[in-house]
């Protein structure tokens, strides 16, 4: 593209992978939190630049408190699905690129060390799902379960 960078330079670095990564899970996190910030009233930062809040205290004190379960429920939902991505790291960062989901597949498929892989498999899963519950149980959302 108008060969304002070498290609050369850009793939295969760390910077590729976490360019790719941002671009596929960005979505992810852009939806919770603009659903989150569209709920706030307001008023209430209206009222905060009222008592002389400058609008950095004003976030600090209103939006970002307001705003904190579109935060953790789009941080969430995209460590999950990038947990388990070694396509983009493969891809893009070649092979001295490891990623969690990279380590189990090619402990799977090329080492064929099934049981390193399943117990790495089982890590990962059970990570998740003590994220998953600690914020159900914070969020107060155990119904959903």
């Amino acid at each position: 593209l108008l060969n304002i960078i070498d290609s050369d330079r850009l793939l295969v670095t760390p910077v590729a992978v976490i360019a790719g990564l941002t671009y596929n899970f960005l979505p992810f996190m852009v939806l919770p939190l603009y659903a989150s910030i569209d709920k706030i009233d307001h008023r209430l930062i209206e009222a905060s630049s009222d008592l002389y809040a400058n609008p950095v205290v004003g976030f600090f004190k209103v939006t970002w408190p307001l705003s904190l379960p579109g935060v953790i429920s789009g941080t969430l939902l995209t460590f999950i699905p990038a947990a388990g991505d070694y396509i983009n790291a493969q891809l893009l960062g070649g092979p001295n690129q490891r990623m969690v989901g990279g380590v189990i597949q090619s402990l799977f498929t090329d080492a064929n060390d099934y049981p390193t892989a399943a117990a790495l498999s089982m890590i990962l899963m059970i990570l998740i799902v003590v994220m998953v519950l600690v914020y159900v149980r914070r969020a107060g959302t155990e119904e959903l379960l």
